[in-house]
């Protein structure tokens, strides 16, 4: 089979066969097909689409291009936890001690952040001597010590989704629910867990912006999962305004040291402990409320507060930042902005936000650039409140100001008062199940 007829097939409508997609994935990991010819392809599927046969085969030829975790070792069940991304979002950083506090044994390989969408590996480098290059070997030490990991996804798995993600990236062919969603889970699906819990944002700080799209990757995402022989659900979350009240890689470890304490933001604790228990049903077979009382019991005691510094500890890091936050990176300078009007705030753009926290250093946007992890921003007010012209509505955090005039137009811009709120949406719009 010649690939230009792969091509063909695809940008007149048709579906791949298995063995066309397994041609395009082996030639993407090998270099035997030219970029040219791969990004023509991906250019057909994001016009043309895939239907779920040809999803399904894509995620596994993906899994395939390199290896799978074995996790069999452990003396429990493993659950993973995947989330499409957002500003604000370290769920993943308070979660996985919970939920190993909990009674379950949780492998989490993240990545870094590009654009406004900060990267949890980014937000744990932020905390001195921590190491997210752990071996798979020492990867699997602490999860059998410890209960929970976070570490880089190791250069083995899915090599062929880093080779497509680099071109998508520069070929405007990223938005495609089945690419998206061949991505996510080739790389899940890799990292070994017996079972796996997927927050899907929606909104204007996430890449899905409305709730049908995010629906439709969720049940894509699901349906993967369950074929792949591992248990999956995914909750559908929104993302209009940023989660908590901290954007930026130091502020957003100092808000789950407050979390694991149970204290913070409403809204970030209460998606971390519904995720959390979900993840404990999955485990142990409980019922929602015994599941919630288990996490409960997991923050009370403090058990999930010890089980971060102790994983911080075991990657290197310095878990004195969890009794002493004023260790971790602070930036040298604050510049705050005030509400313009009185009134009640209305909407804190996510988007404008999150691009706001890139221009003050706290994101990158391109791949492999510095990062400063003191820099961010601190909300002061939140969508509901009622404000008085004048009032600080948040804060800059930063120690390079090239970036400050540009960032304070966009946080400006961000900020919607108006006389009244309208109704707020749920944070949670419900379960999409593996049945």
């Amino acid at each position: 089979m010649h690939f230009t007829e792969v091509i063909a097939r695809k940008r007149d409508g048709h579906a791949l066969a298995r063995d066309a997609i397994d041609l395009f994935v082996n030639g993407a990991t090998d270099g035997s097909i030219p970029d040219y010819q791969l990004s023509a392809l991906l250019m057909a599927i994001v016009l043309r689409g895939m239907d779920d046969e040809e999803t399904a085969a894509l995620t596994d030829a993906m899994l395939r291009s390199g290896v799978r975790v074995d996790l069999s070792s452990l003396p429990g069940t493993t659950v993973g936890k995947h989330s499409t991304g957002g500003v604000g979002d370290k769920v993943s950083i308070a979660l996985a001690p919970l939920a190993a506090a909990a009674g379950v044994i949780v492998p989490k390989m993240s990545g870094r952040g590009l654009g406004h969408t900060g990267g949890t590996l980014d937000k744990l480098e932020s905390i001195p001597g921590y190491r997210t290059d752990l071996s798979v070997a020492e990867f699997l030490r602490v999860l059998r010590d410890v209960g929970t990991s976070i570490i880089g996804q190791t250069a083995a798995l899915a090599p062929a989704d880093k080779k497509l993600y680099a071109l998508r990236d520069v070929t405007a062919t990223v938005e495609s629910i089945p690419l998206i969603a061949a991505s996510i889970m080739s790389k899940k699906l890799a990292e070994g867990s017996s079972a796996l819990v997927l927050d899907v944002k929606c909104g204007r700080g996430a890449f899905m912006k409305t709730e049908a799209d995010a629906r439709a990757l969720a049940r894509t995402l699901v349906a993967i999962g369950r074929q792949g022989g591992v248990r999956t659900v995914a909750l559908i979350s929104r993302m209009d305004a940023p989660l908590g009240r901290a954007i930026g890689n130091a502020l957003e470890i100092a808000e789950c040291v407050a979390i694991l304490r149970g204290e913070g933001p409403d809204d970030l604790q209460a998606l971390v402990r519904t995720i959390a228990a979900r993840m404990v049903m999955l485990a142990d077979g409980s019922d929602a409320d015994a599941a919630a009382r288990t996490v409960a019991r997991a923050l009370d005691s403090g058990a999930a507060l010890a089980r971060l510094q102790a994983m911080i500890t075991a990657h290197g890091g310095d878990a004195a930042i969890v009794d002493d936050p004023g260790r971790l990176p602070q930036a040298a300078n604050r510049r705050t902005v005030a509400a313009s009007r009185n009134g009640v705030v209305a909407g804190l753009d996510a988007a404008l936000l999150g691009a706001a926290a890139v221009r003050l250093g706290a994101g990158r946007e391109r791949a492999g650039a510095p990062i400063d992890h003191a820099a961010g921003i601190v909300l002061e007010a939140r969508p509901g409140d009622t404000i008085t012209r004048g009032d600080p509505v948040l804060h800059l955090h930063y120690n390079d100001a090239r970036g400050l005039d540009e960032a304070l137009r966009l946080a400006e811009s961000a900020i919607l008062v108006d006389e009244a709120a309208p109704a707020a949406p749920p944070l949670m719009m419900g379960w999409i199940e593996d049945q």
